[in-house]
């Protein structure tokens, strides 16, 4: 017999709301991601995505490698996409380890090396940051303190 039984007169229980990812928070995540890399005298272009993978706030720094800029979407992405950090995907994407592919909404192979950040509030998933233009601990470390900034949980 099954216990896992619910009552027709009972409506399901709902989740609480959780507020996006805005602008402000966006701009915020930017800004303080590119302090942390200027601070460290290296150039990085940063992207913030909301959590549908809409583009809410880019900084390209020209001083930084020329594909900088796509680096970093695409570190964002990977990051919202399986809610990881990407400096964590790096062993899983090895040989012989889980998976060498991951299936992708986007025309566009996903980049692992760190320096994505999903981005968090109140548990549920809100949006991604990426950072491209430095080493990949230097990325990560950029992204990680803009996170900080925010108060997010990663």
């Amino acid at each position: 017999m099954s216990t896992n039984t619910t009552n027709a007169g009972t409506a399901p229980a709902r989740r609480a709301a959780v507020a996006p990812l805005t602008t402000e928070d966006a701009e915020l995540l930017v800004g303080a991601a590119h302090a942390a890399a200027e601070a460290a005298g290296v150039p990085v272009s940063v992207t913030v995505l909301d959590a549908g993978g809409h583009l809410l706030a880019f900084r390209r720094d020209d001083r930084a490698v020329l594909i900088s800029g796509e680096t970093s979407t695409r570190k964002a992405y990977t990051a919202l996409q399986l809610d990881a950090p990407t400096a964590d995907l790096v062993a899983a994407v090895q040989p012989g380890a889980p998976f060498h592919t991951l299936p992708t909404a986007l025309d566009r192979p996903l980049l692992f090396i760190a320096g994505g950040l999903p981005v968090h509030r109140d548990g549920r998933l809100i949006g991604a940051i990426g950072v491209g233009g430095g080493a990949p601990e230097q990325d990560h470390g950029f992204a990680s303190a803009a996170l900080d900034t925010l108060g997010a949980l990663v």
